[in-house]
């Protein structure tokens, strides 16, 4: 395996383990880190696609005692039905329109341009959001209604557009109706699981052509470098934004979206 290309698959396993459960778009930032990298062919894609399973695995492992528990109490304990009741629904939205809708995101939004504005637009929300968000009235996932989950299923809808952060996406959702900080993050990760592998398992299954055993070292090292990067992350991020709020990830996204811009300016 040539060295070049293994320290770019440890940089991009970084990259997606440190920003996909961060309000910044993990895939907006591997699609201009890729461009600025020349990691962009075909192959690309299918590597993007695998290493999202380890920060899937990330929060599994961080979470797994929470998950546990709520695995092995259903048939008896009423929050832990909410609790998997809501993942489901808000999962729903995001799982009908990615199936109708997989192969026009992918020919026509999947472009630096798309991301860097998706970036600076998302960042002026969230510093918005953060300023103006009502005051909260739910504080556990437990206590999410059918329907709240469903509306925060909607907004996830909108995280199909790169740049924009499922993540990012799911959380003003969630403070814009009502939850508070720590849980809307919370619930930002829980929801990740469902819908980080039911995308993986149709990109991989749009790209089957694509995978060859000779990308399996450099996937490999991908998933490691995207969990441990992602493990960081999930112990770290609710602690942070109930310091400093979210306000800090819109500034960073609009920095980083408008000297893309300049970027992408230049080079054209």
């Amino acid at each position: 395996m040539d060295t070049l290309v293994a320290l770019q698959a440890v940089f991009l396993g970084i990259v997606e383990g440190l920003t996909e459960f961060l309000p910044v778009s993990s895939t907006g930032h591997l699609i201009l880190v890729g461009d600025l990298l020349g990691f962009n062919d075909a192959s690309s894609s299918v590597f993007d696609v695998v290493i999202q399973l380890g920060a899937i695995l990330a929060v599994v492992v961080g979470f797994f005692p929470r998950l546990a528990r709520v695995a092995f109490t259903l048939h008896e304990d009423p929050s832990s039905r909410r609790f998997a009741i809501a993942v489901i629904l808000a999962f729903l939205p995001a799982a009908v329109v990615g199936v109708f809708a997989h192969d026009f995101i992918k020919a026509v939004l999947f472009s630096p341009l798309v991301v860097s504005v998706a970036l600076i637009v998302g960042g002026v929300i969230l510093v918005l959001v953060e300023r103006f968000v009502p005051k909260p009235r739910i504080h556990e996932v437990e206590d999410f209604s059918a329907g709240l989950a469903l509306k925060i299923g909607c907004y996830q809808v909108l995280s199909m557009i790169p740049g924009v952060s499922r993540a990012g996406a799911t959380i003003v959702g969630a403070l814009l109706l009502g939850v508070d900080r720590r849980a809307a993050a919370e619930f930002s990760f829980f929801l990740a699981i469902p819908t980080m592998l039911g995308a993986s398992a149709l990109d991989l299954f749009k790209s089957r052509d694509l995978l060859t055993m000779n990308d399996a070292g450099v996937i490999a090292i991908g998933f490691v470098a995207a969990f441990v990067a992602a493990m960081l992350v999930v112990r770290t991020f609710v602690a942070f934004v109930g310091r400093h709020g979210f306000a800090p990830f819109g500034w960073y996204r609009i920095v980083i979206g408008t000297l893309m811009l300049i970027l992408l300016a230049v080079r054209h």
